[in-house]
């Protein structure tokens, strides 16, 4: 398979400074998918951020029509090219071809709705109050900004990161992971065809001291950041350390799921079993602890065991439409999750299902349930990200929600009842930046998503994660200046 290796910058493919490359692997096999990727030097991302401010005025100064007209068109070519992209995921970092064109899709229905929202960035105006002031608030773009994208869903977060920043009149610099950078070097190409003007949108590859220079760098004014919660603290720091450019963190999670007695029960079977194990568990978001009320426990858990055993008949190869678990990204995060269910075994928790390797061949991890881990266990505390699910049982409604707001994540949380009121109530009380009601969390374009506590802090998605892409500023017009007839 063909694809692009060198960094996009200033709407050129051009190779790093100093020759340093990235390694990929494909998990599901083993096999070399390219050892010539591109790692970014520090002079490359200097040179990254030159011509994205060099971009900058003139891309602010164009209409909102003319911004929207690219945007739709980048929109299309990447849906055009859809499959190809998603092969690239898939063979980067073992997303199954299916779950990586739905990440693909959802990438390009960010740029549509973002496109929609190029000329409608209203201002405020207060009249005079008896003062003589008469006061506007007028909305800007920052100027050159930054991402940092985790390997799990890379076709999605560019769409969450570059293009409410772009629809606005800033310029970007995107870095992927080193786990998956090649489905976002296929979209230089796609950019310039769209016809953004060079040094608008740049693609960085490398690793974490790639981040680093981004997240240190004098000359960005904003950088958004997805990923765990270590790497996030660092970003932050180097933020606040150079010229403490804005920062928006969207960091990992140990969401809870909360299942009371009076919930449907296939419904809460399927989100989570199916919900949950997407991407093999590898997603932020995913509900990792289930807390289930005890007078529907034994059925709910037989059924969830039931399907966990369903799907671990449906991995396999990443690149047959029909799999639903691929392998875990590389080796490091395989290498990582199996250490937990190592540690669990030797601390005597009870699994249900997996626990174990797939195979011998690729990094596939079978689909797990832990129940009742002790709540101090780091398989309660800690995100595994995988297919890695542990299930507690609970008795009232205020133990649930003591059980699920036991954690220093809140990024996410799911709530399964029949009783409207109860889930309203129990919604207001959880300590989580999205609560879903009798499904698991979807990502969309129209709401925001973001976390509280450790899960980090800012929005993207919706109309916040436009704003945050916005610098406010305050104009006061005097108005008893004498006159000049």
């Amino acid at each position: 398979m063909d694809f692009h290796t060198e960094l996009f910058i200033n709407n050129e493919y051009v190779p790093s400074s100093t020759g340093e490359t990235l390694t990929i692997y494909n998990p599901s096999d083993d096999t070399l998918v390219s050892d010539t990727i591109q790692a970014a030097s520090e002079a490359d991302v200097d040179k990254a951020v030159a011509a994205a401010k060099a971009a900058f005025p003139a891309w602010k100064a164009t209409s909102g029509e003319y911004r929207s007209a690219i945007m739709l068109k980048l929109a299309d070519l990447i849906e055009k090219n859809a499959e190809q992209i998603a092969k690239l995921e898939s063979i980067a970092m073992g997303q199954p071809i299916a779950v990586a064109k739905f990440a693909v899709k959802a990438g390009v229905a960010c740029w549509r709705y973002y496109a929609g929202l190029t000329d409608k960035i209203p201002g405020e105006t207060f009249p005079d109050n008896g003062d003589g002031l008469f006061r506007m608030v007028n909305y800007e773009p920052l100027g050159v900004c930054a991402g940092i994208s985790a390997w799990n869903a890379t076709q999605l977060f560019h769409g969450f990161k570059i293009a409410p920043a772009v629809a606005v009149g800033n310029t970007f610099i995107f870095k992927s992971s080193e786990k998956s950078p090649l489905g976002v070097l296929a979209l230089g190409a796609l950019v310039k065809d769209a016809g953004f003007p060079p040094g608008v949108i740049n693609f960085v590859s490398g690793a974490g001291k790639v981040g680093a220079l981004l997240a240190s760098h004098m000359e960005i004014s904003k950088i958004s950041f997805t990923g765990s919660a270590p790497a996030g603290r660092l970003v932050q720091i180097a933020a606040a350390k150079s010229n403490l450019k804005h920062c928006t963190l969207e960091l990992g999670g140990k969401s809870p799921s909360l299942i009371f007695d009076d919930a449907e029960l296939e419904n809460a079977v399927n989100h989570n079993s199916q919900g949950f194990l997407l991407n093999s568990g590898q997603v932020c978001s995913a509900g990792s602890r289930v807390l289930v009320q005890e007078g529907i426990a034994p059925k709910f858990i037989e059924a969830l065991k039931d399907a966990f055993l369903k799907f671990n008949q449906a991995m396999g190869d990443p690149a047959a439409e029909q799999t639903f678990l691929g392998p875990l990204a590389d080796k490091a995060q395989f290498d990582r999750v199996m250490s937990f269910l190592q540690d669990g075994k030797q601390q005597g928790i009870e699994m249900l299902t997996g626990g174990v390797r797939k195979g011998d061949k690729g990094r596939f991890v079978e689909p797990t349930i832990l129940l009742n881990p002790d709540v101090k266990s780091r398989l309660y505390t800690d995100e595994i990200f995988g297919p890695v699910l542990a299930v507690k049982t609970f008795k009232t409604e205020d133990e649930a929600v003591q059980l699920a707001n036991d954690t220093a994540y809140g990024l996410s949380s799911s709530i399964y009842t029949n009783d409207i009121t109860r889930a309203l109530r129990v919604a207001s009380q959880l300590q989580a930046g999205t609560v879903s009601i009798n499904s698991t969390h979807s990502l969309s374009p129209l709401t925001p998503i973001g976390g509280k506590k450790q899960s980090g802090y800012g929005r993207e998605a919706g109309l916040a994660g436009l704003k945050a892409y916005l610098d406010m500023k305050t104009v006061h017009i005097n108005m008893n200046m004498p006159r000049k007839d």
